[in-house]
């Protein structure tokens, strides 16, 4: 079963389609639903979903928009 990663825009209902946004790779959100990335299986979906950043710092937090999202089945 394929899945893909969604999350609510911060632009709200400004953005077409109520506002939700697909990850579509290369740290690029797009209201496209055809141009989301799709998963073979929940694993991969959930290894980008959560990903993490590290500061110069050492500081190691995981981004809003990567926080904000869901993984979902199709």
């Amino acid at each position: 079963m394929p899945y893909h990663i969604k999350k609510t825009s911060i632009l709200g209902s400004a953005v077409p389609d109520n506002g939700v946004e697909y990850y579509t790779g290369d740290n690029i959100w797009n209201n496209d639903y055809s141009k989301r990335k799709v998963y073979a299986n929940q694993a991969d979906a959930d290894a980008q979903k959560n990903t993490t950043v590290t500061t110069e710092q050492g500081f190691t937090y995981q981004p809003s928009w990567w926080k904000n999202a869901t993984v979902v089945s199709e």
